[in-house]
């Protein structure tokens, strides 16, 4: 897959995934991240790079093998389902962060 304009690198991607506001030599890459089709899977895949992190911190503690993986489990698919629920708000947030037009969904307000 071939790099879009103002694609950022590494540190600024996790600076955008974290919540902060990208420069705007970066504008059109977040344009197509948060509005052209796949959004909903690259916000997913956002959520899970911080998601498996703590989730691994989890298994990590002591305690009994079954108890570890299931709260990662929980961790994992509670924070996955809640990305999804919320997707709507939060690319409209983002969106308006970056000064760029919402799409028009009245259950966005």
């Amino acid at each position: 897959m071939s790099r879009l304009a103002g694609d950022p690198g590494v540190l600024r991607w996790l600076r955008f995934a974290v919540g902060f506001r990208l420069p705007g030599e970066n504008r059109e890459w977040v344009r197509h991240e948060l509005i052209d089709a796949g959004w909903r899977v690259r916000a997913l895949i956002r959520q899970l790079v911080f998601l498996i992190p703590i989730a691994a911190v989890f298994v990590a503690l002591p305690g009994s093998w079954g108890v570890r993986v299931a709260i990662a489990v929980l961790v994992i698919v509670g924070g996955s389902l809640i990305a999804l629920a919320y997707g709507d708000s939060l690319r409209a947030a983002r969106l308006r962060q970056h000064h760029l037009p919402v799409p028009d969904d009245r259950d966005l307000g």
